[in-house]
């Protein structure tokens, strides 16, 4: 089920602010850019690169991930392991808001979501 139209304008302004703050320059965005993608109850930062065949195509690749639990009020956090699985990131599986999820992100204590 997708988020509530007050709650997904609010989560759409936090993460254009925070993408605003931590994108590359101009002149790198044609070879790596970053962004996000809302699916259902989850949100997802993305790394965008030009395919490796068809540099005219371009393809958004999930670093870290968010999903909402409404019953508990909390996001569930999650970090794309090398098989290309979702896993829950254990230092912090969960969060109270989406503000302390792209904290934990930018932090990357463990070189989960970055690398």
């Amino acid at each position: 089920m997708p988020f509530e139209a007050l709650m997904t304008v609010d989560i759409i302004e936090t993460l254009e602010n925070y993408i605003q703050k931590i994108r590359p320059p101009e002149e790198i965005r044609p070879k790596l850019d970053l962004g996000y993608q809302i699916e259902g109850q989850s949100i997802i930062l993305v790394e965008i690169r030009p395919d490796w065949k068809d540099k005219t195509v371009f393809k958004e690749y999930g670093y870290a991930k968010a999903t909402f639990i409404k019953r508990q009020g909390i996001w569930k956090v999650y970090w794309l392991s090398g098989n290309l699985k979702w896993i829950t990131y254990e230092p912090k599986p969960e969060v109270k808001s989406l503000k302390k999820f792209l904290d934990l992100v930018e932090e990357d204590k463990y070189r989960c979501f970055k690398g």
